[in-house]
């Protein structure tokens, strides 16, 4: 029984401790142009750009959503917002806003979703085809932008040469429950991706955020437009991981405060969004998602057990692995504002997550596809056109 402990304790804690090293040098390297180095205009002449909104059933917050894309201190850029065939009054507040608009917010109306598409990429497509801008940032309506935020992110595009430029979001969080999963999530984004090695041509790793995808349009062209994205349920990461794949240069960035985002309400409200993901992440294949389900099992619980339970020095391996997670969520604080503490509701959020898993992958099959804000995405057609 010890060689079991010692052997699987130190296998344990060699990866995690190897997650940290790997973060620990390369979030340093992540730049952050909310810092005051970034507080400057672009090179003249300032590029064009069109900021592309869709919108579906978002009456909430769409009205302050557009107010503050209107009121950014950059001087050629547009606002297009696309109503996407939403049944609340979202249309209706856009309208009112177009009305009193300077001319700088212009309106596309989904009425029908052709055959073949997922509406959010059918929304995307449909505007990005009204502008003839160079830069197109593709944002959700949930998101507040702060007045210097597309100043700076194309002060810092064209000054290192980018073709695809992401900011991370801060995530507005009011409940205890919301930060225990999303520190969570955010630890098991440090496994599967690498943000520091996003800008490295010779990498892999490749990033996409629907609050702040900023891409070139000779690289948004190049790679076939939404239109190779039209049945992609994670259609922000899958715009990233085709722009790296092209050969264009791609960043990513911290921007503090630059871009905020309420992404869920509660513990009940993080599941429900990546329920519609996670089987998606797993290539809509099941051995995919039970694998994934074992393998968050063995990294995330067997520490605190044999932490607790193994004989003696036998726990050591455990131990590093227990330690090297605390600084992962050290990192988080620094980043997220969540306390360290929420280590202790580590294995709680573990059995959330293989649930949310779960339950993404049965409700997926039991549904023959994917139900998204009113519409059925079959999934022959989501298997068959993925990327």
């Amino acid at each position: 029984m010890n060689t079991f402990h010692w052997i699987t304790g130190w296998i344990l804690g060699l990866v995690w401790l190897s997650r940290v090293i790997d973060a620990g040098f390369g979030i340093r390297n992540i730049p952050d142009i909310s810092l005051p180095e970034w507080d400057r205009q672009p090179p003249e002449p300032h590029p064009s750009v069109a900021i592309i909104v869709p919108a579906r059933n978002e009456e909430e917050s769409i009205e302050q959503a557009l107010l503050r894309l209107e009121a950014l201190d950059y001087d050629n850029y547009q606002v297009i917002a696309v109503d996407d065939r939403s049944t609340d009054k979202t249309g209706e507040i856009m309208d009112r806003l177009s009305a009193s608009s300077s001319g700088r917010l212009k309106l596309v109306h989904v009425r029908e979703l052709p055959r073949g598409w997922m509406g959010k990429a059918y929304a995307m497509w449909s505007a990005a085809r009204e502008t003839t801008a160079d830069w197109l940032l593709f944002t959700d309506a949930d998101i507040m932008f702060r007045k210097d935020t597309l100043r700076r992110a194309i002060a810092y595009s064209e000054s290192v040469g980018a073709d695809h430029l992401v900011i991370l979001p801060q995530v507005v969080m009011h409940k205890f429950s919301e930060k225990m999963m999303i520190a969570f999530f955010q630890l098991l984004f440090v496994f599967g991706h690498r943000p520091w090695k996003v800008s490295d041509p010779k990498s892999k790793d490749h990033m996409g955020v629907g609050a702040f995808n900023m891409v070139r349009r000779k690289a948004y062209a190049a790679v076939g437009t939404f239109e190779r994205l039209r049945m992609e349920v994670l259609d922000d990461m899958k715009l990233g991981k085709v722009v790296k794949n092209g050969g264009f240069s791609q960043h990513v960035v911290f921007g503090d405060d630059l871009i905020r985002v309420r992404w869920a309400n509660g513990a009940r409200g993080v599941i429900n969004n990546l329920t519609k993901n996670f089987f998606a992440v797993m290539s809509f294949q099941t051995w995919r998602a039970l694998l994934s389900c074992a393998g968050m099992a063995i990294l995330n619980y067997l520490p605190f057990v044999g932490g607790l339970l193994a004989p003696g020095f036998a726990r050591s391996g455990y131990v590093v692995a227990l330690v090297s997670m605390l600084f992962l969520y050290s990192g988080i604080w620094k980043q997220a504002e969540i306390h360290p503490w929420y280590i202790f509701l580590h294995p709680v959020s573990t059995t959330l997550f293989i649930y949310t898993m779960l339950r993404s992958t049965f409700v997926t099959l039991h549904n023959d596809g994917v139900n998204w804000r009113g519409t059925h995405y079959p999934l022959s057609e989501l298997r068959k056109q993925q990327v």
